[in-house]
């Protein structure tokens, strides 16, 4: 039933819900009681902060043992997850420990929120005290109380204490329905694991550490979630852990190794090798663009931070000298250079069956035909992948780029001759109704994008002057410039394809200085810094517009920021950029009105309160095994960025009683749909992976796209 699902990859192309357009009509961004308790000793005291009791991890060997459950906190704090058993050699890992169960000190309390998994020691940390006026949870109230305080949860020591300061004169923020107030916390760098603790209340926050490698854990899962995704790729227990493994998939007849044409699709003179790539979201299809853009935001992570990326995330590559993160991005690059055809053109995209798990799926893979988009995107994908996979060393790796130079100079060359080749799959007026699910083909200026973008790349690796010449002349075309310093996080692709190449060797000056002035003016802007330094936000992290993929949204306005920093546009105001991108990040790690961390199954990294569903085919709605995290076998896989709060959500127009049976009627009414529907955009969000007619996916589908934008900020607070 789930026949248009509205695919949001911000970083390649402009493919977005109704709000956004597709390209041309982006919006702009809008201007728009008692007394103190005594702190108790490890062992006890009535708002004391006993030990938090961590899990172990699980023992390597032949079948390795799962992470034991964490001991709950004596009297303070519940025990955090045990993390997963290592694998010995040629032995299962282990499963994951769940939380201990917490001792007789403070409740948590819903309504001071913090990030989850924790804080930088240098960085700034505010934790978000909440009273609800509007939304589902407006008959709810709380008033923090005179004194905070941060409690060191291992000691119980109350290491800082302050008065929650009020947020702007406690007007009702819109976007939340929430009046709000600060407790900041940003003196303390000792390292340690602590919660806030309201003293007159006598509640607190979940358990959060302050370390330098906070958050290296977390980016570990976060990239295995594309290790999950990939398609064709065997999981084995060593690897994918006991409870998420699955066999080749679409390795059968008529599969990805013999795919076919779709409009020819019993002819066997068309059959190709089209193996590899990732499932795009929850649905099991690749388009190339969208995979083009992918591998180009891992390999641009990896280059604005290669000191962070480590070789150790345990996928099937780890080990092999090379950083995982390009291990991933050439897993997807691979996939391209099947995509291409001998005169240069790329292949628009692979239609696949469905099935839980995806090794289960016998229907046939097919493709669409090279299109002009496709084959720009992929252009750029290989340059980029030429010019950063070059490691020093790495014989087979440099042959493997050398490859990629060639193979984006004859897609180079096939879309300059051909400018205006397009395909829109899964269109019944094109006759490819079925083929896909996200529309992959754009318009004419996210082709423009692309070829920019395209022709950046190409000049970092080659110094040639056609790119240059091409870019000089076409760049101002830009929302960037056409909009006057328009910095915004629905137009990432063409400021990153700007600002590489600004950075590239033998750019010409004046349009460096261009781009470079515009960018930083833009970040500046009272849209963006602006907003920071104003504060508009109670939750720290303001964006004018939530839609479909919201979070996808908030990494990218992180990575605006970040990219100040990462292109070196304005050292004085590196500080002021690098906060800003930390407060999109703890928004989405639980500084948010759900106090949620939009990261599914996080229990053993940190997380108290994560997601514990999403919309994916693999990991279904009613699976015993996989469907909710606490509830099923297993749950999903750790890692998962959800799409996020969004306000446009609906029901499918045939509910609650036109939807062709008594049984798809009854779906409807299965589960309320407020929250997310009539909800303040930020509450816009349920946990939960109903499909048609309850039509989930806008809210908690996931997207590679989403993933490889929260991994670029992720990583750089990564230390």
């Amino acid at each position: 039933m789930r026949t248009a699902r509205r695919a949001f990859f911000l970083g390649a192309t402009f493919l977005a819900c109704g709000a956004c357009g597709s390209g041309g009509g982006l919006p702009l961004p809008s201007d728009g009681g008692g007394g103190a308790g005594t702190a108790g000793a490890p062992t006890g005291g009535a708002a004391g902060g006993g030990t938090s009791g961590g899990g172990n991890a699980g023992i390597a060997g032949s079948g390795g043992t799962g992470g034991a459950a964490g001991t709950g906190g004596s009297v303070a704090t519940a025990g955090r997850g045990g993390t997963t058993g290592s694998a010995g050699s040629g032995a299962t890992a282990g499963t994951t420990g769940t939380g201990g169960a917490g001792g007789a000190g403070p409740p948590v309390s819903k309504y001071i929120v913090v990030d989850q998994f924790g804080y930088l020691p240098d960085l700034e940390k505010i934790a978000v005290i909440r009273d609800p006026q509007t939304g589902f949870d407006a008959s709810e109230s709380f008033t923090p109380g005179a004194t905070y305080a941060l409690v060191n949860a291992a000691t119980g020591a109350r290491v800082f204490m302050a008065a929650p300061s009020v947020w702007n004169g406690a007007a009702t923020d819109a976007s939340s329905g929430d009046k709000a107030w600060w407790f900041t916390f940003t003196s303390i760098t000792a390292p340690g694991d602590y919660y806030v603790l309201d003293v007159d209340r006598n509640v607190r926050s979940y358990q959060f550490q302050i370390a330098d490698q906070v958050y290296r854990n977390v980016l570990k899962q976060a990239v295995r979630m594309l290790f999950y995704q990939r398609a064709g790729q065997a999981k084995d227990a060593a690897r994918a852990g006991a409870g998420w493994t699955d066999a080749v998939s679409f390795a059968g007849a008529l599969q990805d190794q013999h795919c076919r044409l779709f409009s020819d699709k019993s002819n066997a003179a068309t059959e190709r090798d089209l193996r590899g790539g990732w499932y795009d979201a929850g649905d099991l299809n690749k388009y190339t663009s969208w995979t083009a853009g992918y591998a180009e935001t891992l390999l641009r992570a990896y280059a604005e931070g290669p000191t962070v990326w480590t070789d150790d995330y345990n996928i099937p590559e780890s080990g092999n000298g090379i950083p995982d993160v390009l291990d991933e991005a050439k897993w997807g690059l691979d996939f391209l250079v099947r995509m291409q055809n001998t005169d240069g053109s790329v292949l628009s995209i692979v239609g696949e069956p469905s099935a839980s798990p995806p090794s289960a799926a016998t229907g046939q893979s097919l493709y669409g035909p090279a299109n002009t988009s496709a084959t720009l995107a992929t252009a750029a994908a290989f340059a980029a992948g030429a010019r950063i996979l070059k490691l020093p060393g790495n014989a087979a790796l440099n042959t493997f780029a050398a490859d990629l130079l060639m193979r984006a100079r004859n897609a180079w060359t096939w879309a300059v001759a051909n400018p205006n080749v397009q395909f829109r799959n899964n269109d019944g007026a094109n006759g490819s109704s079925g083929l896909g699910a996200g529309q992959q083909e754009t318009d004419d200026y996210g082709r423009l994008v692309y070829k920019l973008d395209a022709a950046a790349q190409l000049f970092a690796a080659t110094g040639e002057a056609t790119y240059k010449t091409f870019f000089d002349a076409s760049y101002t075309q830009l929302h960037l410039i056409t909009y006057s310093n328009y910095v915004a996080p629905w137009d990432v692709s063409g400021q990153d394809a700007a600002l590489d190449y600004a950075d590239a060797t033998g750019a010409t000056a004046a349009t460096v200085s261009a781009i470079r002035a515009a960018y930083l003016a833009g970040a500046k802007g009272s849209g963006n810094l602006g907003a920071i330094t104003g504060n508009r936000d109670p939750y720290l992290a303001f964006m004018s517009d939530y839609v479909w993929g919201s979070n996808a949204t908030k990494s990218q306005v992180g990575n605006l920021f970040a990219a100040v920093v990462s292109h070196r546009l304005e050292a004085a105001s590196n500080a002021d950029m690098t906060r800003a991108a930390s407060r999109y990040l703890h928004y989405l790690h639980g500084t948010n009105p759900l106090s949620l961390v939009y990261l599914t199954n996080m229990y053993a990294y940190g997380a108290e309160s994560c997601a514990n569903e999403m919309f994916h085919t693999w990991f279904a709605d009613g699976s015993a095994t996989w469907d909710r995290a606490g509830t099923s076998t297993y749950g999903p896989p750790p890692g998962y960025l959800t799409g996020g709060p969004n306000p446009g959500y609906d029901w499918d127009a045939c509910c609650p009683s036109s939807c062709g049976s008594t049984a798809n009627n009854a779906i409807c009414t299965s589960t309320p749909i407020s929250p997310p529907k009539g909800q303040p955009a930020q509450k816009a969000y349920k946990d939960f992976n109903t499909p048609w007619p309850l039509n989930s996916w806008s809210v908690t589908e996931p997207s590679d796209g989403y993933q490889v934008a929260y991994i670029r900020l992720l990583s750089k607070l990564v230390r």
